[in-house]
């Protein structure tokens, strides 16, 4: 059985291994304080064009946006993000948790827009309702779309004049920046965004995140609150030491061209067979709609997950794709594919 389930299925990249195996003996100071996580960050800071920007390594994605999303906001405000948005469909209520109502908004393709923001905005009028005062948006989204530079100034500009912070998720934030489709740098998202941050679990890491904050007032005593809420990693600089190798040599945008060099094989094969999509990914995620019988005879073999069912007779699945996805394994899928009948 090969997995297309998700790409963090394998462990990371051998140059990373072999980071932290050089290092392993070496004593470093805890708590991101160490001179790995240093250099790091000023690896992020060249890449992004920002010397003021503050960073912190985080474990996982549901604690970086648990954590950014909790410090903007005050108790009585809320964060809007598309339906599909992942702090609203895979995070177990834990915005809510944290004591903050997640605004979804239906999309048709997982991108938010200055229209969809506006229909949340005037439907929140006074002290009786939450106040909304961030939007999140995911890089590439969870349905595997990106933002374009356009929908991305125009979705900053709208939070600025409206006085909202806007906070990009970037777990795949690799696959989006090597879309073929991309017209976007990392310096962009920077100018752009209030706080945003680059994923390291998704793209090549053991785990980590690296969070972003651009925005002085989400800046003073993150520290604190990262300790608070249990996110402080002791052996901080094995996050450091990650990133730290990510940002060198291209190793982050190399890997995430490769998910999306195999997608795209996929994603030519599956439509040459005749088979359409739920969505118009540009990513490493693809979303096909298969006849019920031929879902079931791939699942023989490889593991993906179910996105929903279309109708009695075809179900969207998911394939994901990842820095480590091997060639013959996508021409293995394709080549079962194309010998199954589509009735």
């Amino acid at each position: 059985m090969y997995s297309f389930n998700n790409d963090y299925s394998e462990g990371a990249h051998p140059r990373i291994l072999q980071a932290l195996m050089e290092t392993n003996l070496t004593q470093n100071n805890g708590y991101s304080l160490d001179s790995h996580t240093d250099h790091a960050r000023e690896l992020i800071r060249a890449e992004i064009k920002r010397d003021d920007a503050h960073i912190h390594m985080i474990v996982g994605g549901t604690q970086t946006n648990m954590l950014a999303i909790s410090a903007a906001l005050r108790p009585h405000q809320a964060v809007i993000c598309a339906e599909t948005g992942h702090i609203n469909v895979h995070e177990t209520g834990a915005i809510e948790a944290a004591g903050h109502k997640v605004l979804g908004a239906g999309t048709d393709d997982g991108k938010l827009t200055p229209a969809h923001i506006q229909r949340v905005l005037d439907h929140h009028t006074d002290e009786h309702m939450v106040q909304p005062k961030m939007v999140y948006i995911s890089n590439s989204t969870e349905v595997g779309t990106q933002y374009t530079k356009a929908e991305l100034e125009a979705l900053s500009q709208f939070c600025r004049s409206h006085g909202l912070y806007l906070f990009m998720d970037g777990a795949r934030m690799g696959a989006a920046l090597t879309s073929r489709a991309n017209d976007l740098t990392l310096a962009d998202i920077a100018r752009l965004t209030d706080l945003f941050y680059i994923g390291g679990t998704k793209n090549g890491a053991l785990f980590g995140e690296a969070l972003v904050i651009l925005h002085p007032d989400l800046k003073p005593d993150f520290r604190y609150i990262i300790k608070q809420r249990g996110a402080m990693l002791a052996k901080g600089w094995l996050l450091g030491i990650q990133f730290e190798e990510l940002f060198q040599n291209n190793l982050f945008y190399e890997m995430a061209d490769h998910a999306n060099e195999m997608a795209d094989r996929l994603r030519k094969g599956i439509g040459d067979c005749g088979y359409t999509y739920r969505w118009p990914s540009t990513t490493n995620q693809l979303f096909p709609i298969l006849p019920n019988h031929v879902m079931d005879s791939l699942a023989q073999d490889f593991l993906f997950s179910v996105q929903e069912v279309v109708d009695d007779h075809h179900t969207c699945i998911r394939l994901v794709t990842s820095w480590a996805t091997r060639p013959e394994a996508v021409e293995a899928f394709l080549q079962k594919l194309r010998g199954l009948p589509r009735e």
